[in-house]
Parts: structure tokens; C-alpha cells; sequence
């Protein structure tokens, strides 16, 4: 049930996201503001609305503890952290156990409902180039497409280099805000 939340909490931020920033091609925090135009109590479904006038509708299960609480015009601010590497390996080295794909929510305890949400993600990269200062690297992923990331310790660069392909684990993260 909390998978479900993560997901659909995932998907409609990725959705905001979109028609908001575009593609994210550099590690960056994306955030979005919304306003619930709807709810339906007995569907348990929210209906938002962004400031430039797009809609996306979420289900929220049971696992939504403060559902009742929510409100038509409340404000929900989304911020999508994108993404921090935390491992690198060769293609075909033994697998080191993950949670890929489990989300992890930490409910919040404020006046208004909120959520933090992370989930691990695995992909298969071309390493572009490696910046060991900051640290991050630039990859080429299997879609073809450029993106940079953060990598949490500088030390998982130091067996690799521009050319190699990598299976990299990296973190997103998606914060939600009633206001």
C-alpha cells in the first residue's frame, strides 16, 4: 500500500514535472505547486491543478493516514529531488543486494499532511565524463539521452573512467507539502 502512494505520488510529480520544467538533463531539485480542485471522498482520489492550468488526478489509499484532512484550494507543493548516485559497478559483477524500486516513506507530522518518498533506481549507463572534484558524472543513458549526477562519495569514481558502461543506483527523492 505504501508502494502504491510512492508510485502514484512519483507518477503525478514526473507528470508536473514535465509539462513544468521539461526534461531534467542535470541533477536538480524540480518543485511544484498545485491546488487541489477536487476530491472524491468514497474514490479517494485528489483532482490538482497546476498554475498554468494542467490537471492530474492521484489515488490516495488507505495508507493516506490524513486524507479527511485535506481540503479543495488546499495548496500541495512537490519538490522532486533528482538524483544522487550511491553505487557503480561493471555490468555482470556480482550484485550487491539493493532495495531498487522500493520506496521508503516518511510521513510527516505537521499541522498538514506530508510526505517524504524515496526509492532507489538501477539503470545501465555510458560513463561521458567524471568530475571527481564535485564528485558527479555525466552518463548517456540506454534512451540515449544526457544526464548528470551527483555521486555521494568521490571513492566510487576511482575505478572508472569516460567510455566505460556502468550499472549505476541511484536515489530520487519526492517531498509533499500541504500548505
Amino acid at each position: 500500500m505504501t508502494r502504491t502512494l510512492a508510485v502514484a505520488a512519483l507518477l503525478l510529480t514526473l507528470s508536473l514535472v514535465a509539462f513544468a520544467e521539461g526534461p531534467v538533463t542535470k541533477t536538480t531539485s524540480v518543485t511544484v505547486t498545485a491546488t487541489i480542485e477536487s476530491l472524491d471522498r468514497t474514490a479517494r482520489t485528489i483532482t490538482f491543478k497546476d498554475q498554468d492550468g494542467n490537471v492530474g488526478t492521484v489515488f490516495a489509499g488507505p495508507e493516506v493516514k490524513r486524507y479527511d484532512e485535506l481540503k479543495v484550494g488546499d495548496k500541495v507543493t512537490f519538490t522532486y529531488k533528482a538524483s544522487v548516485v550511491v553505487k557503480v559497478q561493471k555490468p555482470g559483477d556480482p550484485a550487491v543486494p539493493t532495495a531498487s524500486g522500493q520506496a521508503v516513506v516518511e510521513r510527516g507530522t505537521g499541522a498538514k499532511p506530508g510526505a517524504k518518498i524515496t526509492r532507489p533506481q538501477t539503470a545501465t549507463v555510458l560513463i561521458k565524463a567524471i568530475d571527481p572534484k564535485v564528485p558527479a558524472m555525466t552518463v548517456q543513458t540506454e534512451d540515449g539521452r544526457t544526464v548528470s549526477f551527483d555521486v555521494e562519495d568521490k571513492s566510487l569514481l576511482t575505478n572508472f573512467k569516460a567510455g566505460d558502461r556502468v550499472q549505476i543506483t541511484y536515489t530520487e527523492a519526492l517531498m509533499i507539502n500541504v500548505q
